[in-house]
């Protein structure tokens, strides 16, 4: 068989395919070149339908074993293998489905503040055409309509912040000693040695990763006319696209999309009156996860800009 050793399981918009990336640089290590397999996420195929742009993402998830066992075949003897899927520690089914198949695998969790999370979630959506909601806290108002509706999980803005409960149910599967919980901003203000606690954990050598590469950045699109018409395309092509071959879909978004993401500036940034009508989706649950954790978030409750950069 050939499964994996180790997953980053969380959390979307936390420097995961950052993480991936460094890993993937490591000589002992092995990670699957298909970045979020989300082989766990389904027993079976995926559904069919959700949100814009949701089907032709359920398109790729590798679902069926003997695929998901190839996406390992190419290790060289020896190396750890992994993969990273954040939405395994929103979902707590998936978690179930990696205790039965992998009871003895290494979990890595990055968490980012929540309410920092949400917005780049949302901003990522925003810059990619599918987002039809331009105010942000409206748009986390919405989840409730959109999780009944079978929107995927990366909608879930709100849903996927809260991570105490998600530890909670993780620790009564896994010994958590093979568990690694890291911050976000740990990777990004300390990335070294945050590499070297990883390697540590996985038992390979530490001191061989010197950098965590700017991976998976959300570009700048500005609320204009013009744009409002392409993301209206997108979103159209969003719900038709998965009817065509991905080629076609290529072929078709990809000068859509630069022509959204044409602009060049800084991303926008959450304000302080956003984060404080977000903020209270959070608190109960950031308790929550000091008392599973022993760890102290308070520097979450506040209202204080992130200056994160990388994604």
């Amino acid at each position: 068989m050939s499964l994996p050793d180790f997953l980053v399981i969380g959390v979307p918009k936390a420097g995961t395919t950052a993480m991936h990336a460094a890993l993937s640089r490591h000589p002992e290590l092995f990670l699957s070149r298909v970045k979020e397999p989300k082989f766990f996420l389904s027993d079976g195929p995926p559904p069919a339908q959700g949100g814009p742009g949701d089907a032709q993402t359920y398109q790729e998830h590798v679902w069926r074993r003997a695929d998901y066992e190839a996406l390992f075949d190419a290790a060289p003897a020896g190396a750890l293998r992994g993969e990273a899927t954040p939405f395994y520690l929103y979902d707590l089914d998936a978690q179930n489905r990696i205790r039965r198949l992998l009871p003895k695998a290494r979990l890595l969790v990055l968490l980012r503040n929540p309410v920092d999370r949400a917005h780049s979630n949302w901003t990522h959506l925003w810059a990619a055409g599918l987002e039809p909601e331009r105010d942000f806290v409206q748009a986390c108002a919405l989840e409730e309509r959109r999780r009944a509706a079978g929107w995927a999980h990366f909608w879930h803005y709100v849903g996927q912040g809260l991570y105490g409960r998600q530890l909670e149910h993780l620790f009564t599967l896994f010994d958590r000693d093979q568990i690694l919980l890291l911050r976000y901003r740990d990777l990004r203000d300390a990335p070294v040695p945050t590499l070297d606690r990883v390697c540590e954990f996985l038992g390979v050598q530490p001191g061989l990763l010197d950098a965590v590469p700017s991976e998976n950045v959300t570009p700048y699109v500005a609320d204009t006319a013009v744009n409002s018409a392409l993301r209206a395309v997108l979103r159209t092509g969003g719900r038709i696209g998965h009817r065509f071959p991905p080629r076609v879909r290529v072929a078709v978004r990809g000068p859509l999309l630069r022509g959204l993401q044409r602009e060049r500036g800084g991303r926008p940034t959450i304000t302080p009156a956003q984060r404080a009508a977000v903020l209270p989706y959070f608190v109960e649950d950031i308790a929550r996860l000091e008392q599973v954790t022993g760890h102290s978030y308070a520097d979450w409750l506040t209202v204080g800009q992130d200056t994160d950069v990388i994604d």
